[in-house]
């Protein structure tokens, strides 16, 4: 794989290694209690785990809640699984190594334990604490976590602070220091860190493309067209916005920064653009708020003000384009790739949002046509 980060360019060859397999069978919460007791049994002698249960929502790792009792004492905690397949291609090692990297500096949940070549589990699997909080407003039963979510006043004025400090912290992180074996610096030259974003993301689209959509052809050339240079390495979060973060509803106090699996090393716009998508916003009396938080230009102000880092637009424009891109290949290709194979848990989750694709696709045409227009 050329122009790619190591370890990604592995994910891909394994990925395609798994096609062949059967499809993929969920596993009993019975079965997986006990995995679960006779891990803690080789590790942790006298520990006992009670109350398995299967939790909703993941549409890329299975996911199973449980109590351990250990030393008088309980504690809830959450295992986390990969199927054959997801709407994600990613590494439990990295999630585990940056949870582990932000822990005292951010709220996240902490990595305990961590099984990345599943020689106990049927799969690469990793154990996190519980964190209280929850996603979105008990009042909001409708949308899915993070689609559409209304926060609303005054949990939004709460809430925005707080995660614009969190991000800026993440941007501002010196990751040359931390200890993540499992993440490659693309610093060749500054157009290296995109370039492999977007090799990693073609390769995706190209083995699991099920349909063939001139306007991503179109976009994939742009964007290889016209990488920018990357002056400040980054995490980037990969999946930042309103649903992937717990909050304590009393209060609006973020409890936890969730679903890291996307994260790598590189240009922080991406990130911004992810969060201002309109797919992940809100829409009330003619005022757009990006992840309901607020209107982009405000957000990018406040933003700024809380990093010292300086948005550039041109490269917010190349990442909106981008994460449009991206968008569509996750749920377009393989998300309907992997419920297609019967190779996840969560089919019906999947082929619900493979119907977002043609949102993505008008958003790129949009784009395409801006570029043609200037």
């Amino acid at each position: 794989m050329n122009d790619t980060e190591p370890l990604l360019a592995t994910l891909l060859e394994e990925r395609k290694a798994r096609r062949g397999l059967p499809p993929y069978l969920p596993q009993e919460d019975r079965a997986v209690a006990a995995l679960l007791q006779s891990w803690y049994d080789e590790r942790e002698p006298g520990a006992n785990v009670r109350d398995v249960a299967r939790m909703g929502g993941g549409a890329s790792r299975e996911q199973f809640i449980f109590t351990l009792e250990r030393d008088g004492t309980e504690r809830r905690y959450i295992l986390r699984m990969d199927p054959t397949e997801g709407i994600t291609e990613t590494s439990r090692a990295r999630e585990y190594e940056i949870l582990r990297a932000f822990e005292g500096t951010l709220p996240v949940p902490a990595a305990v334990w961590l099984d990345i070549d599943a020689d106990h589990f049927p799969c690469p699997a990793m154990i996190v604490e519980v964190v209280a909080g929850v996603t979105k407003p008990t009042s909001d039963q409708l949308s899915v976590t993070g689609l559409g979510t209304i926060l609303g006043d005054p949990l939004r004025d709460i809430i925005r602070p707080q995660f614009l400090g969190h991000l800026a912290t993440i941007h501002n992180f010196d990751w040359s220091t931390a200890d993540l074996p499992s993440f490659t610096a693309p610093t060749d030259d500054p157009k290296q860190p995109t370039r492999w974003l977007i090799q990693f993301w073609k390769e995706l689209l190209e083995q699991d493309a099920v349909t063939k959509e001139p306007v991503l052809r179109l976009a994939t050339q742009w964007l290889e067209d016209n990488v920018p240079d990357c002056e400040k390495i980054s995490v980037v979060h990969g999946d930042y916005r309103t649903g992937n973060y717990l909050f304590e509803e009393a209060d609006g106090r973020i409890t936890a920064i969730l679903d890291w699996e996307m994260c790598y090393l590189g240009d922080l716009h991406a990130d911004l653009a992810w969060a201002i998508q309109p797919v992940f916003g809100s829409h009330i009396d003619g005022v757009f708020r990006g992840s309901d938080l607020a209107p982009p230009a405000q957000f990018l102000a406040e933003y700024e003000a809380a990093s010292g880092n300086r948005v550039d637009p041109a490269k917010l424009h190349y990442f909106t384009m981008f994460n449009a891109w991206k968008s569509y290949i996750l749920v377009a290709a393989l998300g309907v790739r992997a419920a297609r194979q019967a190779h996840n848990h969560q089919d019906v989750l999947l082929t619900f949002l493979a119907a977002t694709g043609p949102l993505f696709v008008d958003e790129l045409a949009r784009l395409l046509m801006m570029e043609e227009s200037q």
